[in-house]
């Protein structure tokens, strides 16, 4: 029978002691691209001619090659009004108005310098409000 030895633990090496109870984390320090965005909020009262536009956009940064999401469609927002028909008496006689407010939302992501100055020459119909934004 071979004699009954003790194993001897494995010595840790210096590092490992160092760190022994404490948590090492390790940042990733990759380099990510940076995206830009051109976000377009197109508002109009009209959804046929907001639709037009919104045509003529994507159309034009086609035209350039530019990668389009969208047209998203956003809630509309109707703003309501309730007025009396007379001056004095008869509370009872009112007239009610709404106004409807279409949206849009176009992005065009990582834009050339190209698409934005043919965005900016855009003739649009009138009644059609348009927000740029670099995102």
């Amino acid at each position: 029978m071979a004699p009954a030895t003790a194993a001897k633990p494995k010595a840790k090496p210096s590092s490992a002691k160092a760190t022994e109870g404490k948590r090492v984390t390790k940042k990733a320090t990759a380099a990510v691209p940076t995206e830009h965005k051109l976000r377009i909020r197109i508002r109009a009262y009209e959804h046929k001619i907001l639709d037009l536009s919104v045509k003529q956009i994507m159309d034009t940064a086609a035209r350039f090659d530019a990668t389009v999401v969208g047209p998203v469609p956003l809630p509309t927002e109707i703003k309501r009004w309730t007025v009396n028909r007379s001056t004095f008496v008869y509370k009872d006689a009112r007239e009610q108005f709404e106004m409807r407010i279409h949206k849009r939302l176009v992005d065009i992501l990582n834009p050339s310098p190209k698409v934005i100055e043919a965005l900016t020459n855009l003739n649009l119909p009138s009644g059609v409000t348009i927000d740029v934004k670099m995102v």
